[in-house]
């Protein structure tokens, strides 16, 4: 079998690639990391016969390596731990980034597991993959703990991707949807305007029509959702928010000034929306103070909401 073809470098998810495709094939997985890195504990990467991969674990420095070795673990049949950058022997091997990676490479990881937690996320529901760094052994935790070692055990944290709720009317509504849809992320755009909606699945998205004020009946937010209002006419604001805030979304925003969400603000507390609840909303939207164009005001939109989705800082030298 030929692991050194370099192939394509499939754009699909390694799970799912992994779920869908041949059994002998090898499950790389990033299990530590010393310095800056390019890609962060636990990334996945999946190399098949034939030189396919899916996923990346490095900006493109390591991974024919690893497929070399790839061939040698799928040959004798069990993991092998590799090191890459700082105090690593391969020393014609360099990160540019200057730090060290450790990966486990698993041959023929299990596909109905695979398949599991490809639909674990699909269903949006966290799940934890667990793999013997001995004998390669998996098994999926429904309980996810976070992504690292315990004992010879690395586990691996699979969170729903980022979704996003879009509502609004006019260009402001359609540029935002329209950005998410090209990063990839799943979203939803609602309006009362027929037009934004042609425009947004003209965009791709997913669309629906606002009939009523308030969150529609059978959508809902997770812990993984981002909400944004996009309302020039902010008298259809005041119900979703109340709707939007009762749920476990991370970030609920509106577009607007100072003035608007000061006016924003009264309204909810005349409904009954708590103090606590009403502190979640973000307003004015944005990291860009003032935006006044619809594409800079996406960008900065979509920026803040990643800000708030990870919170960490990235390591440092």
């Amino acid at each position: 079998m030929n692991f050194l073809n370099p192939g394509s470098l499939l754009a699909r998810d390694p799970v799912e690639a992994l779920a869908a495709g041949s059994d002998e094939a090898v499950l790389a997985v990033i299990t530590g990391v010393e310095g800056p890195s390019y890609r962060p504990v636990g990334a996945a990467m999946a190399i098949f016969p034939g030189g396919e991969r899916a996923g990346t674990l490095s900006s493109g420095c390591v991974e024919s390596d690893i497929a070399i070795h790839a061939a040698e673990v799928l040959r004798r049949g069990r993991p092998a731990t590799i090191r890459y950058g700082r105090g690593s022997p391969f020393l014609d091997i360099q990160l540019p980034c200057g730090g060290g990676l450790d990966i486990l490479l698993v041959p023929r990881p299990d596909r109905n597991l695979m398949a599991q937690v490809a639909a674990r996320r699909a269903a949006r529901q966290p799940c934890r993959l667990e793999i013997d760094g001995r004998s390669g052994a998996m098994r999926l935790e429904g309980t996810p703990g976070e992504t690292g070692w315990t004992g010879e055990t690395f586990g691996i944290r699979f969170d729903p991707p980022l979704r996003f709720l879009v509502f609004g009317k006019g260009p402001e509504a359609c540029t935002f949807a329209a950005l998410v849809q090209s990063a990839g992320y799943p979203n939803l755009l609602m309006s009362p305007d027929p037009e934004t909606l042609d425009l947004g699945r003209g965009a791709g998205c997913a669309t629906q029509q606002l009939l009523s004020r308030g969150l529609p009946a059978g959508v809902a937010a997770d812990p993984r959702t981002a909400a944004v209002l996009f309302f020039h006419d902010h008298d259809w604001e005041p119900e979703i928010l109340r709707d939007l805030l009762e749920t476990p979304a991370f970030y609920i925003g509106a577009q607007g000034s100072r003035r608007a969400r000061d006016a924003r603000m009264l309204q909810l507390e005349a409904m009954g929306v708590a103090a606590a609840a009403r502190t979640r909303l973000h307003g004015p939207v944005g990291l860009i103070p003032s935006a006044r164009d619809a594409g800079t005001l996406a960008v900065s939109v979509l920026a803040e909401i990643l800000a708030e989705a990870r919170p960490e800082k990235p390591v440092r030298e």
